[in-house]
Order: C-alpha cells, then structure tokens, then sequence
C-alpha cells in the first residue's frame, strides 16, 4: 500500500502518467483477487515437505518482492514510450504495466490466502477475533512505520523530476526494501506450521461441504446478501476513490515533496489504528455495529470535505491533522463493516460468504483505483490544467456522493432476516444431499 503510494505520485506527479493509466494498472492488482480461492484450495491439497500453508507463503513473499523490484524499469520504460509518442510503444508498455500489476496481484494474493489459512488453523473459535484484531492492528502499525521509514529514505528524491536520475536511486531503493521485507516474511513464519501435522481444533465443528452449484444458489438465496454486497462496494469505494490521487494531491495542492506526501499513508494509518480501538472497545459495544458503521461514515464525508476546504487555505499541517481525522473515520466504519460481516456469514460455509466479501471489497478497490484516476483527468479537464484544486475536489465530492449512497444502502441490511432466509436454503440443500 505505502509503495503503491510512493510510486502513485511519481508516476502521477514527477513523470506526468496520464492518471487513468496509473489507476488501470493498479486495478489488476485487486482484479485478479478470485485466484484467493485458487491459492487457498491448493494449499488445502498440495502440501510441499509436508507443511501446507509457509511454503506458498514464501513462494508468494518472493513474487510480489521481485516484482515490486521489476517494476521500476517497467515504469521508466513506460515513461520513454510516452515520451516518444509511438502507438505501438505505448500500448506495449502500458499493457507491460498492467501484467506486472496483475502478477503482483497473484503473487500478494499466493501469500496472503495460505497466511490467513494458517491463522484459522492454529486458533479456535474463541481465539481467531483476537487473533484477527491483533493482525489488524500490526497491520495498520506496519503502514505506519513503513511510511516514515519510506519518508526517510526518500528525502534524496525531493525536488528531483529528471527520470535519469530518478530511475537509478529508485532501483537500489526498490532492491533493498524488498530484501527486507522478504528476509522478515521468511523469519516471521518459521516454526509457526508443525510439519506433517493436521493442525485443526479440537472445538471447532467441520464445515458442511457442498459443491460450487449449491454455494451459489444460497449465495442468492437471501435478498439480504445483494443489499450488504452493494454496500461493501460502494463503502469500500467510497473509502479508496482518492487512494491513487492522495500522494499527488499534497504534491500538486500543497507543494510537499515526496518525503513528506509519504507520511500521508503515515497519518491515516494512525488514526485508522485509534479508530479501529476506539471502535471494538468502546463505541460498537455501546451503540451497536449498525449504528458505529453510520457514523463512521458519516465521520468520511466530513473528513473529504474538509479535504476540499483545505486544499483552499494550502496549509499543509492542516491537511495532516484532517488525514488523521480521515483514518479516525476509515478505522471506526471497517471495525463495524468486519463485525456485519461476521454477522452476515453462516458458520457451515463461511469460507464461501467471507469469500464473497472479499470479492466486493476487492472489486471495488479495483474501481477505486481505476476511477479516481480517470476522474481526476475529467476533473483536470473540466476545471482547466491550471487549477489542480479543482481538478481534486472533483474526485472528492463524488466520493462524498457514494458514502452517502452506502449509508442509505446500510439502513435496509437485516441480519435477522438473512439468517432465516439462508438457514431454510441450507438445510434444503443439506436435505437434498442426504437424498442422493
């Protein structure tokens, strides 16, 4: 995510990419998410040297390491393509840009699937909340910590725009951050999966399996699925229309050099990480999940539209402290969206509703990324290449308009009414599968 970032606003910023172009590419890396089902049941059957979850884990780390390294001549070659003006270059290059986001994608989803796995399997069902809570909360303070690091790494490249120069330092950059990031993925696991062993909990019941045709048919069995499906798509959207353009944005509006766009990600996730506490220790259980969503929500739309009125005054400390208001809102809204859908999961095929909420959250990132760049080029034409602000704000205020849109579509979610719809289809098709 941090990277993405960094690399956003290069390519955005110093190199001049058309923004649709940064946004299309990125959106492979989310479009490629259903190959998490792929991944998950090969690390189910093909265990390798008897362990079924860290080798895929270290196959995945080592992809998406050397991948992240490959992208920056993919960039810079992209960047001479454009320069020249060539049809066939730039389609080349541009199709090159997307494939390596698409692998990316494979490669993150090959680590994560097997690692998300290996946490249900060596926890029980009163464990994995704790469990989930604490990997979210070092995952928050990972972002953080990587975006100062990142920010301190960069302050060579402020002020630079010549892609000569640009090109070689991001190279030794790029080689070495992911040498670490690998070296920590490998450490992380070791000792964690016994080898040769089954590990599954004593308490937990086996899933009921049933075959892809009745997954779906209970899948649209509930009314309810469709309406909570919308509304992770257009939170999710609504959350991450301004994640490509944010970086360019503090760079464009408010003059920061890249050192400083990169504590950015640094400040969201602070709050996100305080919202995220605040959310699951104090708030949710007081009001309730429904109640914490909306007003998560509603706390995003006041965050983006003091994002516009600050682009007014370019007082860059102020936008500081509203992206820190920002992830205050994005961490209370996602601890009451993971509770919902906790809550909107039947517990004999959870693999197969936790599935279908991903795919929302994924698709909709992959919107996010390809839409805010587009609509950040509409805006540019629109208000005219001299006034970025307006340019900016258009892509807000449009995610505004989606937020408010997911709230409305939150007031028709029922929990109650998606357990008995989907219950009653469950057992038919348990029915029908004693039958046969």
């Amino acid at each position: 995510m941090i990277f993405a970032g960094m690399l956003n606003r290069i390519m955005i910023s110093e190199l001049a990419f058309p923004a649709i172009l940064v946004g299309g590419g990125l959106a492979f890396e989310q479009l490629v998410a259903p190959s998490r089902v792929l991944f998950g049941n090969i690390s189910d059957n093909w265990p390798i040297k008897g362990r079924k979850r860290t080798p895929y884990i270290y196959l995945g780390s080592a992809g998406f390491c050397l991948l992240a390294i490959l992208s920056i001549p993919i960039i810079f070659i992209t960047d001479r393509a454009l320069s020249q003006g060539s049809f066939i270059a730039v389609t080349s290059s541009a199709i090159g840009l997307c494939t390596l986001f698409a692998l990316y994608g494979l490669a993150i989803s090959m680590a994560t699937t097997p690692y998300l796995a290996l946490v249900i399997d060596l926890t029980n069902e009163e464990e994995r909340p704790k469990a989930v809570g604490i990997i979210w909360c070092m995952l928050t303070i990972g972002i953080v910590v990587g975006a100062v690091a990142i920010s301190i790494a960069t302050k060579g490249l402020d002020g630079v725009s010549d892609p000569a120069l640009l090109e070689p330092t991001l190279q030794k950059f790029m080689v070495r951050v992911s040498g670490i990031v690998f070296l920590i993925s490998i450490f992380s696991c070791l000792g964690l999966e016994p080898n040769g062993k089954k590990i599954s909990s004593s308490n937990s019941k086996k899933s009921q399996e049933i075959g892809l045709k009745d997954a779906w048919s209970l899948i649209i069995s509930s009314k309810q699925i469709f309406i909570f499906f919308s509304f992770l798509i257009f939170y999710t959207l609504g959350l991450f229309l301004q994640d490509p353009i944010l970086e360019s944005y503090g760079a464009e509006v408010f003059n920061l050099p890249i050192s400083q766009t990169t504590l950015l990600n640094a400040y969201w996730g602070v709050g996100t990480l305080i919202g995220l506490l605040i959310a699951g220790l104090w708030i949710t259980p007081k009001v309730g999940k429904f109640l914490t969503a909306k007003i998560g929500c509603w706390m995003i739309t006041s965050s983006l539209i003091l994002l516009v009125l600050c682009g007014l005054t370019k007082n860059s400390n102020l936008l500081f402290g509203i992206l820190l208001i920002f992830g205050l809102a994005a961490g209370i809204a996602t601890n009451s969206a993971l509770s919902l859908m906790l809550d909107l999961t039947l517990p004999e095929v959870a693999g197969t509703f936790v599935g279908v909420w991903g795919l929302a959250q994924a698709l909709s990132r992959a919107m996010g990324k390809l839409l805010g760049g587009g609509l950040l080029d509409l805006g540019r034409f629109l208000g005219g290449q001299e006034s970025p602000l307006i340019a900016f704000s258009f892509v807000f205020i449009l995610e505004i308009i989606i937020t408010i849109v997911a709230i409305l579509i939150l007031d028709n979610v029922s929990v109650n009414k998606f357990k008995l719809d989907t219950s009653a289809k469950m057992e038919k098709i348990l029915m029908a599968e004693l039958d046969n």
